[in-house]
């Protein structure tokens, strides 16, 4: 039984570590483009 619940940390871990890195990544690329996005309007217009 301990190997079992073993790997259900395991792949909570895993799992968890995957959400935050995804969650991490949409929020880097929002706030970039938020930040890039008036110039790259500007430009575009240009």
């Amino acid at each position: 039984m301990a190997s079992i619940k073993d790997v259900g940390k395991f792949f909570v871990f895993i799992i968890g570590g995957l959400v935050a890195i995804i969650v991490g990544s949409f929020m880097i690329r929002g706030t970039m483009h938020m930040w890039d996005k008036p110039e790259d309007h500007k430009e575009d217009k240009d």
